[in-house]
């Protein structure tokens, strides 16, 4: 009958602990990091949002109709939240194309794997746009800045360019790496690292929790 091996203890545990890079619970060290990074983004919007609700409520000024400010004519009546409403239905059809990633990477299907990880970036740059156009239309034809807003409250704009362009810049940064691991399952990679996907795990968690802050986002500024 062989012998437990026994593990060393105190500081020397510790140390030898770190140098066979242990995983708790089985979690790989990339997807823990990604939960933590996720973490610390969550209080960071969570205040941002918090704040604007302060504001709004605090403020003596009337604040614009977001029905209103972010409506769109097509030669015919304004219609309202329309661009939002477009917005929002691209960035969650990301969400199942990212998920449908997700899965085909665990099948180790590299060319679906690949195009659906495609698709999401697109779906997410397209976003981008929209966003950018949303920006330039309060910008230049509605006069709104950082600072200043003719429509009424002048924490409207600051609230809006802030929460809005934060948003923008974690879903800017996920288009990149969404295409830098898709190029990696593209060109076989993780084939040789033994053919696992988990990066594209990660990369999805990280997706989706830039679209569930959109729904906060939406519900709390446009719909509100």
């Amino acid at each position: 009958m062989s012998e437990a091996v026994l593990e060393p203890v105190g500081a020397a545990g510790v140390v030898n602990d770190f140098a066979r890079d242990k995983q708790v619970f089985g979690v790989p060290w990339g997807k823990a990091m990604m939960w933590i990074f996720l973490l610390s983004d969550t209080f960071i919007f969570s205040c941002f949002l918090v704040g604007y609700m302060s504001v709004r409520i605090a403020t003596t000024d009337p604040w614009p109709n977001p029905s209103e400010v972010f409506a769109l004519s097509f030669g015919g009546d304004p219609i309202p939240l329309i661009l939002i409403a477009i917005m929002t239905f691209i960035l969650i059809t990301s969400s199942g194309t990212m998920a449908l990633a997700v899965n085909m990477g665990y099948r180790r299907n590299r060319k679906a794997t690949f195009w659906l990880m495609v698709a999401t970036a697109a779906l997410g740059a397209t976003f981008v746009g929209m966003q950018a156009f949303e920006w330039t239309k309060l910008i230049v034809d509605e006069g709104v800045r950082p600072w200043y807003n003719p429509m009424g409250a002048a924490q409207f704009g600051s609230s809006f360019f802030m929460i809005t362009g934060f948003h923008g810049m974690h879903v800017s940064a996920g288009v990149i790496y969404l295409l830098v691991i898709a190029n990696r399952v593209r060109n076989g990679f993780y084939e040789k690292r033994g053919g696992k996907y988990e990066i594209v795990e990660i990369a999805g968690l990280y997706w989706h929790f830039v679209d569930l802050v959109w729904v906060f986002i939406f519900a709390l500024f446009y719909l509100w």
